[in-house]
């Protein structure tokens, strides 16, 4: 795989694992719980990907300099960190909105 096609590999799974992240979101703020999980894994998965090819850029770089930098591959790893940060903030308003939820819930019972 050619460097181009590893770039854009990182930037396709990041963001359809961002994506997901927020779609997680929609579902429980709709007390999807289950389907929320169920999502959150799937981009688990994208961002396992994303992180892969990032490593093996890393890894063939050596810290030496040998991977040309260009702006492509900094946007990759902008979508990268911006989709680590939306999956972090997301699992925690899912937290949040589970919490509401068993709160609204035992005020009913």
């Amino acid at each position: 795989m050619d460097l181009e096609e590893q770039v854009m590999g990182i930037i396709i799974n990041s963001g359809q694992s961002r994506s997901l992240c927020y779609e997680a979101l929609r579902c429980a703020k709709k007390g999807q719980f289950a389907q929320a999980e169920k999502l959150l894994k799937e981009s688990n998965e994208y961002a396992s990907k994303a992180h892969r090819v990032q490593t093996q850029l890393i890894e063939a770089d050596e810290g030496e300099g040998k991977t040309k930098m260009t702006l492509i591959m900094v946007h990759a790893q902008d979508h990268l960190m911006t989709s680590i940060l939306a999956k972090e903030l997301v699992n925690e308003l899912i937290d949040v909105h589970k919490r509401i939820e068993q709160k609204e819930s035992a005020a009913v019972s």
